[in-house]
């Protein structure tokens, strides 16, 4: 696994390949097995369970053990880290090895990812290797005679809905240096994640992709960037302040400024920021529209 982006990542693999008795043009490793080790172990299991449990039952059994957390995982860490990796590749890895390096990334088993949907099928000895690789290692390349292995991650950092995400690191991170910094499931150069903690409303505009600089805008809070910004006030109604601010290349960002009608502890009152779309032209129908009706529909019989 690539270190970092730097032209001697594929001399350290090459390297540390020689080392344990693989040398590449001496040694050849043969085909790849995945199919061999996982695709046929899994279907077979699952034809198993199909016929022990009956369709109905299988479908609930899956629905209850696997199928959740493993949509999940290939969704949110097994995708962004499998292209992530082939991006790092055209950086790291010299000609004619960069193309055979990509496709290799879908002979990948996925290591302790796999338990996800392991979990359904405790105990067939089918599965028991695969079920004892992922207790030990990451991502993991079977060939015919050479099996390459990673490590584990020893960082990763996900939201409330499972999407990688963290501000002021690697959202996952390995042991031998190597991460991706996600911000709410998007994945964003390491050069901009080490901006987050010092970055200015002048950086904010001066970001020319649209998509990194709402990864700012969120970092940054919409709140702070409107103050600072001197944003346009468009509307005020009882129900809060309408602000209005212009991005280039982007929709306009506009937010309703809302105070809580119930006191905390201390008699203080929270202000909250709530992001409507750019056509709104009140305060009220900003709110409205966070609940789903229209400004007419919107009428509270009080406020908490």
């Amino acid at each position: 696994m690539p270190t970092t982006r730097t032209a001697t990542t594929i001399d350290q693999v090459l390297a540390a390949l020689r080392a344990q008795g693989c040398v590449p043009g001496e040694v050849a490793p043969g085909r790849a097995i995945r199919g061999t080790l996982r695709t046929a172990p899994w279907a077979a299991a699952r034809t198993a369970a199909t016929e022990r449990l009956g369709p109905a039952g299988w479908a609930a059994h899956w629905a209850a053990g696997g199928q959740r957390t493993w949509n999940l995982l290939v969704d949110r860490v097994v995708t962004p880290l499998r292209t992530r990796l082939a991006e790092d590749l055209v950086a790291d890895v010299r000609d004619p090895l960069t193309e055979r390096a990509r496709s290799a990334l879908f002979d990948a088993v996925y290591g302790l990812h796999e338990a996800a949907w392991l979990s359904a099928f405790d105990g067939d000895p089918r599965l028991r290797g695969l079920a004892n690789v992922a207790t030990s290692a990451g991502w993991w390349w079977p060939y015919e005679q050479v099996a390459v292995l990673t490590e584990r991650p020893v960082v990763t950092e996900r939201d409330n809905v499972g999407r990688l995400h963290r501000g002021d690191g690697p959202a996952l991170a390995y042991p031998d240096g190597y991460g991706l910094h996600v911000w709410r499931g998007m994945a964003i150069p390491p050069e901009v994640a080490q901006e987050l903690p010092r970055l200015t409303v002048q950086r904010i505009r001066a970001e020319q992709n649209a998509e990194v600089r709402r990864v700012m805008l969120e970092h940054f809070g919409y709140d702070r960037y409107l103050r600072e910004s001197n944003a346009h006030a468009m509307h005020r109604d009882e129900c809060g302040v309408l602000w209005r601010i212009n991005l280039s290349d982007d929709e306009p960002l506009v937010m309703v400024e809302v105070v809580n009608s119930t006191a905390e502890p201390d008699g203080t009152h929270r202000t909250y920021w709530l992001r409507v779309p750019p056509d709104t032209r009140t305060a009220r129908g900003g709110v409205a529209w966070t609940f789903g009706l229209t400004e007419e529909e919107y009428a509270p019989l009080a406020q908490t």
